[in-house]
């Protein structure tokens, strides 16, 4: 299933792609995407829906984040070696693991706002997964039990405030809109493969990152185990993965992300966003 958030800001509504690709609304069954739905209860309802009898949905309207009101939202950091190299970081022997703030999530077409004060703002195209199922201490081999789906983020990234501010990556990780999510909320069982998915941003037509979910360091079902070993995940949780190389700090000299820019990322299987850089 394609799951989505559609409608202007705060007042968004529930929608499924159904087989011709119409949007339908989902309101008579669930009332949003958020913890109290994200879980396998739900989709065990949505399956045994006949989706031609809801009602459609303009799809020219706005698409929101595909979840609302997570509790958590964790990022990955250093999770492709040539993003580490380019950065000038060492390959992590553990997942660099810290957060964002659910207060940075915007829809995936919504404007990316340079703060007043930013001078180093920069781009990440990542595939984040969303937690299913309370998941505690989970064993590498069990951990697809407990994704609900997966998803596009732009884990949006101050490198001034990320890394020249002290303490931890989370400062410059969380401006109002630096976490764009969607357009869709894909479940699981609609990838085939979700260690062989390309992921691409362009940055005004040019390409700037390029990878492949194959050349991560630490896969989706080892970051489970290993962030589950020490926190609990729950029902709406979201963790991003990690960018592929091609980010403006890595470029010589690096290149930031300024007024008017267009942002293009694509991801196998989970969509696109298309995002235009605003200055506050």
């Amino acid at each position: 299933m394609k799951l989505l958030r559609i409608g202007n800001e705060g007042c968004e509504i529930p929608a499924i792609i159904d087989n011709n690709g119409k949007y339908r609304n989902l309101s008579s069954y669930i009332k949003d995407l958020n913890p109290d739905t994200i879980n396998f209860e739900t989709l065990d309802v949505l399956k045994g829906i006949n989706l031609e009898n809801l009602d459609e949905v303009d799809q020219k309207e706005r698409i929101g984040s595909c979840i609302s009101k997570p509790g958590n939202f964790f990022a990955i950091g250093l999770n492709y070696v040539e993003h580490a190299r380019e950065t000038g970081a060492k390959t992590p022997e553990n997942p660099v693991l810290f957060n964002k703030s659910v207060h940075s999530i915007v829809g995936p077409n919504d404007n990316v706002i340079i703060p007043n004060g930013s001078k180093k703002l920069d781009h990440e195209v990542e595939i984040a997964f969303v937690i299913g199922k309370k998941a505690k201490r989970v064993l590498e081999k069990d951990a697809q039990d407990y994704i609900f789906g997966y998803c596009i983020c732009n884990d949006v990234s101050e490198r001034e405030w990320q890394k020249e501010k002290g303490g931890q990556w989370v400062k410059g990780k969380s401006g109002d809109t630096f976490g764009p999510l969607g357009p869709y909320l894909v479940t699981k069982d609609e990838i085939q493969d979700v260690n062989n998915l390309n992921l691409t941003l362009d940055v005004n037509g040019n390409r700037h990152q390029t990878g492949n979910t194959n050349q991560m360091i630490f896969n989706f079902n080892f970051l489970i185990a290993h962030i589950t070993s020490f926190i609990t995940l729950m029902p709406g949780d979201i963790v991003t993965t990690g960018t592929p190389p091609g980010v403006g700090l890595g470029m010589n000299p690096p290149v930031f992300l300024k007024n008017g820019d267009k942002m293009d990322l694509v991801v196998d299987n989970l969509g696109r966003q298309n995002i235009k850089v605003v200055a506050e």
